[in-house]
């Protein structure tokens, strides 16, 4: 059995979430608190208790879910004796994929923190709230081609790209407001239901540019060490366990496609993964690679009953 760690991104977040988690394990309880350390905030009394339009705050959700997935993978390794070494790859979906390198330890949960709360700061400046917008292409006839075509429609009236290519039937496109209302018409012609996300700025789009400037000068500053595990990158869809092209990788990635469908792909082929686990809040992860790669196994790990099955399972 070959198994690859995959961390979730933004839209996993829900108030709550690891709280069962720090009840149970002092190695959870030591993430969080680690995690309200670097930040200067009590972000994990804002995860236990809410309000929920608080969580869903880009600069709170991106480090909130990364300590959510880190809480569980160094409860893995302090609690059951499972590191990050058992496993050949990691990835993770857009913010996830700093929980990954993270997890790997490429960057320090300190770190990882800081340059998470800055990212979604630094995504919220790029674009004013209001003028951006992204939309979720779904149905059987929707797929990456469909979307590149509803996209190019869009881009008539402003930027419009495909963000995310999540899955056969399920592709992301962003930009400014009126493009990606344009390519919503064209993508209902092309036989795709599309539905606006609410989500505050235009993730992984041109218009992010300012958002990767910040970054850029971020990740410059931040150490970066070979990860424990190769990362499968979202803009390559390719593994490396280079820092300097991870630094440059996350810089891109801020403005480039994530190429999630490609990732697992390679993942569950050239990789040779046959058990996908999904480490941290919610199970979006565990579905798409069951749909993209329905051979390997996938299973979400975010409640102490899923981490003491799969370490008994290993």
């Amino acid at each position: 059995m070959s198994l690859a760690f995959i961390f979730p991104g933004q839209g996993s977040q829900a108030v709550g979430m690891g709280v069962d988690l720090a009840e149970a394990f002092a190695a959870a309880r030591e993430v969080f608190q680690e995690v309200d350390d670097a930040l200067g905030q009590g972000l994990f009394k804002l995860m236990r208790e809410g309000p929920d339009d608080q969580l869903t705050l880009t600069e709170n959700a991106q480090p909130a879910l990364m300590a959510v997935s880190l809480a569980v993978t160094r409860t893995l390794e302090k609690e059951f004796g499972v590191g990050i070494d058992k496993a050949a790859f990691v990835a993770g979906h857009s913010l996830g994929e700093y929980s990954a390198l993270a997890a790997a330890g490429a960057i320090s949960l300190a770190d990882t923190a800081r340059l998470l709360k800055l990212r979604g700061q630094a995504m919220q400046r790029a674009v004013p709230v209001g003028e951006g917008a992204m939309a979720s292409l779904i149905g059987p006839k929707t797929d990456v081609t469909l979307a590149e075509e509803a996209a190019a429609a869009g881009s008539l009236h402003g930027v419009c790209v495909v963000a995310n290519d999540n899955n056969q039937g399920n592709v992301v496109i962003s930009g400014a407001k009126a493009a990606v209302d344009a390519a919503i018409e064209k993508a209902k012609e092309l036989g795709a239901r599309a539905i606006p996300l609410n989500v505050s700025a235009p993730f992984h789009c041109p218009l992010m540019q300012p958002a990767a400037d910040e970054m850029a000068a971020a990740l410059a500053a931040a150490t970066i060490l070979a990860p424990r595990a190769p990362v499968v990158a979202n803009v390559t869809a390719r593994p490396t366990n280079d820092p300097e092209i991870i630094r440059g990788l996350l810089v891109e990635q801020v403005t480039g496609r994530v190429r999630w469908r490609e990732s697992m792909l390679w993942l569950a082929g050239e990789g040779g993964v046959t058990r996908f686990a999904e480490a941290g809040a919610g199970k979006v992860l565990s579905g798409m690679a069951k749909r993209i790669a329905p051979e390997a196994e996938a299973v979400p790990l975010n409640t102490p009953a899923d981490l003491e099955a799969f370490a008994q399972s290993l």
